[in-house]
């Protein structure tokens, strides 16, 4: 089969590309510009692009299949073209749908923790040597690709992303993959690009819930009042499982889950991670996997790259990243920290970086969100307003939204870089928390890291 890749360097594009050609699918793409590490890994499999650009001469009627990206536009040269020939164009959730439409498919929902939660799952059947299909938003330790896709597996784990499908779809790519079994984790305004309203951004998630097939099953955070409220008014023919977050404690900075054998330690750690685990349990149980085998397997999860991953540690000090930008992970996230090094000064230091953190209407929503911390630092960019095309942002606006008298904000990179170079890691017991979906107008990580390893 010959499929096309218009915007192929994505990074969810990119790995569904190396996944079809692992499958043994004839791939070509285009793109305009590719980073790493899509770049490299493209290269190395030979599907990197000679040229960057749109090439409509690439398109041809022999095309079984073109997989059409976000980040392509609807006047796309090549997409006119395709569109012109009459050839199949699908966006990346409906061909992943296509792949799996003859398996038992599980897709993972929730304005937070569905990338946690499906790297979970897929630890656990790992671990278990239990094959399946799959596509995660994450590079998980152990596995290649952030897609898998065979003809064998009988299931395939999906994360269900709440996003537009494509430039020419706007339907949430995870009303297309109609779930077998289904979770949703929490819900908390986010996309207000895309779903200008609450009320429309819970929408989704009732529709979501709505394209669960007949006899399926809901599993829900009944921790999350919205979650709760929107599982529990559901009438299609569906079984719904209640989750919540189960009793654990925190001995001298290890976390301990209790289960029906005795507390076990575990690597993860926060309440919010402990409730994305008993979600991930449930979902395992419905894929076959008994609790006692989900605790043996689940006690080595390190998590999700990007979420709450430790970068630095010394006897005194240390640092994490974490992906949080939306108010309800930046808050779990804080907390989290917090109550794993009580006696650490907590830093917690945020990237004002996405379109709805960068929106004065939006920044509201943060009110409270550092409050775990000790010292809150908020860092945004003026130029990544203006690149977004947004209202100007404040400082004096930052500072109200967030409701604390003590915040610190930033907005040119090497101030802040200075900011966090001289803080006092020689003398003082410190956790260190980054977190952004950016880089802090170019900061690198690993200078961080000799600052605390």
């Amino acid at each position: 089969m010959r499929t096309h890749f218009i915007a192929i360097g994505g990074s969810a594009m990119h790995n569904l590309a190396l996944a079809l050609h692992n499958k043994g699918y004839l791939v070509t793409g285009s793109d305009d510009a590719i980073f790493e590490p899509s770049k490299t890994r493209l290269e190395k499999k030979g599907l990197l692009p000679i040229a960057m650009g749109w090439f409509p001469e690439k398109i041809t009627a022999d095309i079984d299949a073109v997989i059409l990206g976000m980040h392509a536009k609807a006047d796309n040269p090549e997409l006119l073209k395709a569109q012109q020939l009459g050839l199949k164009i699908y966006s990346y959730p409906e061909f992943l749908y296509e792949q799996s439409k003859n398996k038992t498919r599980v897709v993972i929902g929730g304005s937070h923790g569905k990338t946690t939660i499906t790297s979970m799952i897929l630890h656990v059947m790992h671990f278990h040597g239990i094959n399946v299909d799959y596509m995660v938003g994450a590079q998980l330790e152990g596995f290649d690709t952030m897609v898998h896709l065979t003809e064998e597996n009988d299931f395939m784990v999906l994360e269900g992303d709440e996003y537009l499908s494509s430039p020419i779809d706007r339907r949430p790519k995870f009303h297309l993959y109609q779930p077998n079994i289904a979770l949703i984790s929490g819900i908390a305004w986010d996309h207000i690009n895309v779903f200008p309203t609450y009320e429309n951004y819970v929408e989704q998630f009732e529709i979501f819930i709505q394209r669960i097939t007949n006899g399926g099953i809901l599993v829900y955070n009944e921790d999350d009042p919205e979650v709760k409220r929107v599982a529990e008014a559901a009438t299609n023919p569906i079984r719904k499982i209640p989750y919540a977050t189960p009793n654990y404690k925190v001995e001298n900075g290890v976390t301990l889950l209790e289960t029906p054998e005795g507390d076990m330690p575990i690597e993860v750690f926060g309440a919010h991670n402990l409730n994305n685990l008993a979600g991930a349990k449930w979902i395992c149980q419905n894929m076959g996997v008994d609790e006692a085998d989900f605790y043996e397997a689940i006690a080595s999860f390190k998590g999700a790259s990007k979420r709450l991953e430790k970068i630095a540690e010394n006897k005194h000090n240390v640092a994490y990243k974490d992906f949080a930008h939306s108010p309800s992970k930046v808050s779990a996230t804080t907390k989290a920290v917090k109550e794993q090094y009580p006696d650490r000064t907590l830093i917690a230091c945020l990237e004002l970086h996405t379109y709805s953190s960068l929106n004065p209407e939006f920044l509201k929503e943060y009110e409270g969100a550092l409050d775990a911390a000790d010292v809150a630092v908020v860092f945004y960019s003026p130029d990544a307003v203006k690149i977004k095309q947004l209202e100007e942002v404040t400082a004096e606006q930052i500072g109200q939204a967030f409701n604390r008298n003590d915040l610190i904000i930033y907005t040119n990179p090497a101030a802040f870089k200075e900011y966090l170079f001289h803080l006092k890691y020689d003398t003082q017991g410190i956790a260190l928390l980054l977190m952004s979906s950016g880089n802090y107008g170019g900061l690198n990580f690993d200078e961080v890291k000799t600052l605390i390893g």
